[in-house]
């Protein structure tokens, strides 16, 4: 099904007619393909699901890219991201690019679905501005944490399942909270696993996060369990380079504390709710899907 999907795609940036993007578009990493696999599964893999799948997906890459020069990343996926290749100019033109040619192509799927997508698009740019400016500063404020990983993330899943009810006729409430759950989920995995994995296996410096200003859920745990002099010690490294003594001695702190198995129970708990309430819908395929984001390592 996700070969579709890429050729639909493949089609939409062709119609383009121009080579720079065809390019450009070459250079990205596919990834997961998450929203795609959600649509595809809600929806099945008819026409119009595979055009709302394409779109949502042109959607996220458009996103990554804006980030990537946010973040001044200079690697996604463990390949060059295109600022590092061609500039931040570049890669946020070829973001706007994406953007506008899935609304292009969002039009087609009705208001109903079209509003919903879009709706998450104003939350996603919303998410990314609260993130630059939560990254000022050392903070410990869970709720802050909570609700900008919603409108950077969880948004857009939240609207690609939901969407995909509308689009299959079934009623969209519980799709829309099982998205919810499941793109609040993914970030949460995603910050913990920027401090348990090495370099090799996320793709980009390990404590990326807190070296870029970030405070993430496990570091805000683990600020609160840590005696005055860590809290110090953590604090100083905030928005600085993270060297190999520091990073053994967060992850032994973390350890010591349980801070990772909190995370992952917090993350599991939400996972959870999801599928019990994909259960009393009567769906069996979404299982799989939600499982592999607590369970992964990249």
């Amino acid at each position: 099904m996700l070969e579709a999907v890429e050729r639909k795609i493949d089609q939409m940036v062709a119609a383009l007619e121009d080579a720079d993007a065809r390019e450009l578009y070459r250079c990205l990493p596919a990834g997961k393909r998450l929203r795609a696999r959600l649509i595809l599964t809600i929806a099945g893999d008819g026409p119009e699901a595979v055009k709302l799948a394409a779109i949502v997906e042109m959607i996220h890459a458009a996103s990554l890219l804006h980030d990537d020069v946010i973040d001044a990343a200079e690697l996604r996926r463990g390949r060059p991201s295109i600022n590092a290749l061609y500039g931040d100019k570049t890669a946020i033109m070829f973001g706007d690019v994406l953007y506008s040619t899935a609304f292009t192509q969002l039009v087609d799927l009705g208001r109903p679905i079209a509003r919903s997508i879009a709706t998450a698009v104003t939350r996603l740019s919303l998410g990314e501005r609260r993130d630059v400016l939560l990254s000022r500063r050392f903070h410990t404020d869970r709720e802050a944490y909570l609700e900008m990983i919603y409108l950077k993330t969880a948004a857009l899943i939240e609207a690609a399942a939901e969407s995909a009810a509308l689009l299959a006729g079934k009623r969209p409430e519980p799709y829309r909270r099982y998205g919810r759950n499941l793109g609040i989920a993914f970030q949460m995995i995603d910050d913990l696993l920027d401090v348990t994995e090495d370099e090799a296996t996320l793709g980009k410096p390990a404590m990326h996060d807190l070296s870029e200003g970030k405070t993430t859920l496990p570091f805000i745990d683990l600020y609160e369990a840590l005696d005055e002099a860590g809290q110090k010690r953590l604090l100083a490294l905030h928005g600085r380079p993270i060297g190999a003594e520091d990073r053994e001695w967060i992850r032994e702190a973390m350890e010591r504390h349980g801070i990772v198995e909190r995370c992952r129970a917090e993350a599991g708990a939400l996972i959870a709710e999801a599928l019990e309430l994909m259960r009393r819908a009567g769906e069996t395929g979404l299982e799989q899907i939600a499982r592999k984001m607590v369970e992964r390592n990249s």
